[in-house]
């Protein structure tokens, strides 16, 4: 394993030195952010998410061993674990009435920067590992053995569900959500 560019911050906040502190958030909140809104779909929860994740880090660098996992890959886990928790959450809230159903066909006039949303809102439709495995891949930048780890399964194991994730967007994106 090589050098973990984030030791010696981490040492340093298990020391509680409040620099290195707000230098670990100014170098992971962006990743974190995006992590946790494209899990969730909700701007609001992603920062609450990523406050929590943060604090994890504060109690817990002193923790932390680099040859058990790299720091990054250990955040990434946070992180998914509160997206996880949130989502585990949302099933459990019941209500006495029915939700609006809400008409999910592109509106006539959507426009090409549209296509975002349409994106996210598809995301948001997939199983969750097959979201968890495409986040951490094509929006986090992080390779298959890091997202592998990340995701706690193998190398195998997440390319197939990157390769079933895929599948379920293009379903979805294209107007066939694999319902022969």
């Amino acid at each position: 394993m090589g050098a973990d560019t984030d030791e010696e911050l981490v040492r340093r906040i298990g020391a509680g030195d409040p620099a290195a502190v707000q230098a670990i958030v100014a170098r992971k909140l962006p990743r974190i952010l995006a992590l946790a809104a494209r899990m969730l779909g909700d701007a609001a929860e992603a920062e609450d998410v990523a406050q929590e994740t943060f604090m994890r880090i504060w109690r817990h660098a002193s923790g932390w061993r680099q040859e058990r996992a790299r720091f990054d890959t250990w955040v990434h886990r946070v992180a998914l674990n509160l997206c996880y928790d949130r989502l585990r959450k949302r099933r459990e809230w019941t209500t006495d009435e029915l939700p609006e159903v809400a008409d999910e066909a592109p509106l006539p006039d959507a426009l090409p920067g549209d296509e975002e949303r349409r994106v996210q809102d598809a995301l948001q439709r997939i199983a969750p590992r097959q979201r968890e495995a495409i986040v951490l891949v094509y929006y986090q930048e992080l390779s298959n053995s890091e997202a592998a780890d990340a995701m706690q399964v193998s190398v195998d194991a997440l390319e197939s569900l990157l390769a079933r994730g895929r599948r379920s967007l293009q379903g979805l994106l294209v107007g066939d959500d694999g319902n022969d």
